[in-house]
């Protein structure tokens, strides 16, 4: 890779990595639901220039919009808002590649190579054995609130896989403006104090929401699509399993996060886990394009 795409890989990773501790910072005192409405209608307000038509396939385009805007942001901000510690939750929201490659080969009928399903396993029990710690047992609630969102965003991106006419910004535009009245709804029926609680809020708060809305949804996202348009995703992936250590490394910083050695072992584990299927995606693309 060249060094402007390196840069633009870490710069992914950076804003990611912040954007997972700023969730948790910002739901904190904001309502996750209304912390999520937010974060949409800004970066809605910034993509609505393309949202052009037309829009062909509108069945897939509306599961896609739901599974990938209010069912998996809904679940991830109402996981951040329940968890104590930020690492294992955000460790456990990378099972999304994992599930891809299963979703895959069941929908779509795509190949899982034998590495893929060793690596499928492996984070499993990695994941198994980080739940199990005194620790992380806290927040087991959480944990299985970042597996159900990561299965959400598998299925999402397996669809965007069958998605075609559409472009990049476009989707993310729909998902944007098909989120943020959802969740306003969603807000204003299950949770309380929203207006007291965005009056209460710090600048650091709303920093928080900005940066989800606009640096995470839009900058982070054009830097991705720049990327997957130069290189394969196979490519890319990989490389972004780096964004929680960044989590980590601010959560025990500056959150309070206590790793404890299973914590870390297990954690570990998933991630090598989940770093053996996007390897073995890597190949299989390879293998597909030179086919």
């Amino acid at each position: 890779m060249s060094p402007t795409e390196i840069a633009a890989i870490a710069a992914i990773v950076v804003i990611w990595g912040i954007n997972n501790a700023a969730a948790m910072v910002g739901t904190e005192v904001l309502p996750p639901l209304f912390m999520t409405a937010l974060r949409f209608t800004l970066a809605g307000l910034v993509l609505v220039p393309f949202l052009r038509p037309p829009f062909p396939d509108w069945k897939s385009l509306a599961l896609l919009v739901l599974l990938g805007g209010p069912i998996h942001f809904g679940l991830i901000y109402t996981g951040y808002a329940l968890a104590e510690d930020l690492s294992p939750f955000v460790v456990a929201q990378q099972m999304w590649i994992p599930f891809t490659a299963l979703i895959a080969f069941v929908v779509l009928g795509e190949r899982l190579r034998p590495m893929a399903v060793v690596g499928l396993v492996v984070a499993f029990l990695g994941i198994a054995w980080m739940t199990a710690d005194p620790r992380a047992m806290r927040d087991w609630v959480p944990i299985l609130i970042g597996l159900a969102a990561g299965l959400a965003w598998a299925g999402c991106t397996v669809l965007a896989r069958r998605t075609r006419g559409v472009s990049p910004f476009q989707m993310q535009g729909l998902l944007a403006l098909g989120t943020a009245p959802v969740m306003a709804v969603a807000s204003w029926l299950f949770e309380e104090g929203q207006w007291a609680a965005a009056r209460a809020a710090t600048p650091l708060i709303w920093a928080c929401v900005i940066w989800a809305g606009l640096v995470s949804s839009v900058v982070a996202t054009a830097l991705l699509f720049w990327l997957v348009q130069r290189r394969e995703a196979g490519r890319v992936t990989p490389y972004l399993l780096a964004t929680p250590l960044v989590s980590a490394a601010i959560g025990v910083a500056w959150l309070g996060d206590v790793l404890t050695p299973q914590i870390l072992v297990g954690g570990g584990i998933a991630l090598a886990g989940v770093l053996l299927v996007a390897l073995a995606e890597r190949g299989l693309r390879a293998g597909a394009a030179s086919s």
